[in-house]
C-alpha cells in the first residue's frame, strides 16, 4: 500500500538566505523517513531574493512548488493560503528556520498514521529572553482561564492536521483576525500534544512587537466573551453602588442635616464623582464594544484574508 502523502508548508518571509539551507534538509531528512513529500515554499511578500531562491528550488527539486502572496498578509493568513493549496492526505506548517525540529515533524507524521486528527508540538521551556517570555506566559494564563480554548501553557509551535480538518479550515474558518492554531483547538477533535526542546536559532524574530500585540488582541476578542460578560458585571456593580449611594445621601440629608460624620456633604462634589465615575465606565464599555464591532466589520466587508499571485506559477 502507497505511503499517504505529507503536505508540508513552509513559511517564508525575508528567507533569502535560510531557503538554500533549510529546504534540502526537509527533503532528505523526509526521503530517508520514506515520507512522500510536497513542499509548498509560501512567501509572504519578502522585500528581499526570497521568492527567487524559492524559485530556484522549484526548479532544482520537483517536491517544491514555490507561490507568493500579493503583500504581506502575515503568517496567519500565509498559513491559511498553504492550506488552500496542498494536496496531500494530511499537511504540516514549518518555520523557515526550523524552529520544530524535524524529528518532531518525523513523530507528527507517525501519530497522524495511527490515527491521530489533529497534532501540535508544544514547547516545555521558553528561552526568548524575560521581554518575551513574560509576556508570552502572560498571555497564555488569560487565553486559558478567559477563553473555551485551553492552549499549552508555554505555548505552541506549527501542527500536522488531516485532510478532514484541511477541509473544514479551507471551507469554514475565517483567515481574518484570529491564529490558525488556536482554531485547531476549538474544533475538537482530541488534539495529540507533543512536548520538544526548541533548538536556539541564530535568526532574528521578524515578529515585531506591534504585530504580536495585534494578534494577542485578535485572537483573544475572536474566542473570548468575557470582556462583554465584565461589562454587563461592571454595570450591575455600579448599579448596586449607585443606589447605596443614594440611600446612604438620603439618609444624611433628612436625618443628619446633610452631613456624615460631622463632615458636611456639598452637593456638587457627589454630582462630580458620580459624572466622573459613569463616564469612565461608559468610554471603557464603548471600547470593548467596539473592539468587537470592528471584527465584525471586517468580516461583513468579504475582502480576502490573502490573495496568492497567478503569474509566478510555473508547475
Amino acid at each position: 500500500m502507497q505511503t499517504p502523502k505529507l503536505s508540508l508548508i513552509l513559511l517564508s518571509y525575508q528567507s533569502e538566505q535560510q531557503l538554500p539551507k533549510v529546504v534540502p534538509e526537509i527533503l532528505d531528512r523526509m526521503a530517508h523517513e520514506q515520507i512522500p513529500l510536497e513542499l509548498l515554499i509560501m512567501d509572504d511578500g519578502s522585500t528581499d531574493g526570497s521568492f527567487l531562491a524559492a524559485k530556484s528550488l522549484e526548479r532544482q527539486f520537483p517536491e517544491v512548488f514555490a507561490h507568493r502572496l500579493s503583500r504581506n498578509y502575515g503568517s496567519t493568513a500565509n498559513a491559511f493560503a498553504g492550506l488552500s493549496l496542498v494536496t496531500g492526505e494530511c499537511a504540516a506548517l514549518v518555520s523557515d528556520d526550523l524552529q520544530t525540529p524535524l524529528d518532531v515533524l518525523v513523530s507528527m507524521y507517525r501519530r497522524w498514521q495511527e490515527g491521530a486528527r489533529i497534532i501540535v508540538p508544544y514547547r516545555v521551556t521558553r528561552q526568548d529572553g524575560w521581554r518575551t517570555d513574560v509576556p508570552a506566559n502572560w498571555y497564555y494564563r488569560i487565553m486559558n482561564a478567559f477563553s473555551e480554548a485551553k492552549l499549552p501553557r508555554i505555548g505552541t509551535d506549527g501542527w500536522l492536521i488531516d485532510r478532514e480538518v484541511i477541509d473544514i479550515v479551507n471551507t469554514r474558518i475565517s483567515p481574518r483576525n484570529t491564529k490558525l492554531s488556536l482554531e485547531l483547538f476549538l474544533l475538537g477533535y482530541d488534539p495529540v500534544l507533543i512536548p520538544f526542546e526548541r533548538p536556539a536559532v541564530d535568526s532574528v524574530s521578524r515578529w515585531t512587537w506591534r504585530k504580536k500585540f495585534k494578534l494577542a488582541m485578535d485572537t483573544f476578542f475572536s474566542v473570548s466573551t468575557f470582556p462583554i460578560k465584565v461589562m454587563s458585571g461592571l454595570g450591575l456593580i455600579t448599579f448596586m453602588f449607585c443606589l447605596a449611594l443614594t440611600l446612604v445621601l438620603a439618609a444624611t440629608k433628612l436625618f443628619f442635616d446633610n452631613s456624615l460624620f460631622g463632615f458636611p456633604i456639598p452637593g456638587w462634589t457627589t454630582i462630580m464623582v458620580l459624572l466622573t465615575m459613569f463616564n469612565g465606565i461608559i468610554l471603557f464599555s464603548i471600547g470593548i464594544v467596539a473592539e468587537y464591532i470592528w471584527r465584525i466589520y471586517e468580516e461583513v466587508k468579504g475582502r480576502p484574508g490573502f490573495i496568492i499571485r497567478q503569474d509566478d506559477q510555473t508547475k
